[in-house]
């Protein structure tokens, strides 16, 4: 389902699920957040293989130098005490692991799907909080393509204005100080416009950036004016819904992820088990009978018991004891944000559906005042400073027509955001 009713569009526009598709394939912290999320399943698998014994090839050859003072007919013999043979040849199949009577590779395995859990989760995080962010950046561009249309109307309208205001002076029907004041009017209008042609410059390189375009690329929105609300749309999103939010099985799986930890200290205060088997030759000749005479198997198992070390696996507990109770904070302060964030955008999405019907009437309204202001004007009925003020009426209109349309847009992405939609 797309995050929003999409408004129709001409040929050649970037449509909103455009942009949302584009920006999801560009360099991005989601794309960071998956790259983590893929991190963490490499761990659950190098966690899985812990169980597993671990197979290996050891190969080597020592040698050492001859005795030296060897009386005749001695045997030879190798130099150093604590080798031997002159030639010694090893070659093993060496299978070993850890028995896990502890629990910490179990430990480790919990914690590991645990956080692998939560990269998932917060790759959905990652993923809104972009949408959200293209979706501020779509309208913010829309809304200032709409302020800048709109500054050419105003600018448009009033050298009309100057231009009639010029023919009633010619013709003697006005002061001069009148014409005065229209050209100022067009001048105020025409740096609205270089202003309004800024933004909207601004807002289409901010767009660019999130859905990959090149700058020299023409980049096209939507009307902003046909993106007006449903009735009531955003009141069908329900605060019960903001336990949706990816973020708290993201929370969760970090809070378990943690008690985990604690395990895996506890584990380091208890004993632990080894193994190590070998099969091959440990020999002085490669010649048949010698090889075989040294040819064989041994095992090896090692029981490690602690015993003292100043404190430090203890510490370790504790430390791990405290990052639960840190997970279990941060949970709490996330349900009373996102609580407060829902409130706030539920506010925001009403008051700026309400401004928009307030806007559109005052339009209309500023509209047939100034069409009324000017054939006053014409007629003499008028001072020029009711036109101006008729005109600077609808421009401010105008501009809280198109303002509170961007508001309720962004709003509603973030209503959606803060219900997990």
């Amino acid at each position: 389902m797309p995050l929003i009713n999409q408004p129709g569009s001409g040929a050649g526009t970037l449509t909103l699920d455009e942009a949302l598709r584009l920006a999801a394939a560009q360099a991005s912290s989601f794309q960071q957040a998956s790259i983590n999320e893929r991190i963490a399943a490499e761990d659950v698998k190098q966690a899985q293989a812990a169980f597993l014994p671990k197979v290996s090839a050891p190969l080597s050859h020592i040698y050492t130098s001859p005795a030296i003072g060897l009386t005749a007919g001695e045997p030879r013999m190798q130099s150093f005490i604590a080798n031997n043979a002159i030639n010694e040849y090893q070659a093993f199949v060496n299978v070993s692991g850890d028995v896990d009577i502890a629990g910490r590779l179990r430990a480790t395995l919990a914690k590991n799907r645990a956080l692998l859990e939560a990269a998932h989760a917060g790759t959905d995080v990652a993923r809104r909080a972009l949408a959200q962010a293209v979706i501020e950046a779509y309208y913010e561009l829309a809304l200032a393509v709409a302020e800048r249309a709109a500054a050419e109307g105003n600018l448009a309208a009033a050298e009309e204005f100057e231009r009639i205001t010029s023919l009633l002076l010619s013709g003697g029907e006005i002061a001069p100080v009148d014409l005065t004041r229209a050209q100022l009017q067009t001048i105020a209008r025409r740096d609205e416009l270089e202003k309004a042609r800024a933004n909207e410059e601004i807002a289409a390189g901010s767009l660019r950036v999130l859905v990959g375009y090149d700058f020299a690329r023409p980049i096209r929105t939507t009307d902003l004016t046909l993106a007006l609300p449903a009735d009531s749309e955003f009141r069908q999103f329900n605060a019960n819904d903001i336990s949706r939010r990816p973020e708290f099985a993201q929370l969760d799986a970090q809070l378990r992820a943690a008690r985990q930890e604690t395990r895996i200290a506890r584990a380091d205060r208890l004993p632990s088990l080894s193994y190590s088997m070998n099969g091959g030759f440990d020999t002085d000749s490669l010649k048949g009978p010698r090889l075989r005479e040294h040819s064989g198997v041994s095992a090896a198992f090692s029981l490690s018991i602690p015993i003292f070390d100043w404190g430090v696996t203890r510490s370790r507990e504790r430390q791990a004891r405290l990052r639960v109770e840190l997970a279990e904070n941060e949970r709490t302060v996330a349900v009373r944000g996102f609580t407060q964030q829902f409130y706030a955008a539920q506010a925001q999405a009403g008051t700026a559906a309400a401004r928009i019907r307030l806007a559109r009437e005052g339009v209309l309204k500023a509209q047939d005042n100034l069409a009324a202001s000017i054939a006053r004007y014409r007629a003499g009925e008028a001072q020029i400073i009711e036109v101006t003020d008729a005109q600077t009426t609808l421009v401010t209109q105008r501009a809280a027509l198109y303002q509170a349309i961007f508001d309720y847009q962004t709003a509603l992405g973030r209503l959606r955001q803060a219900t997990g939609r």
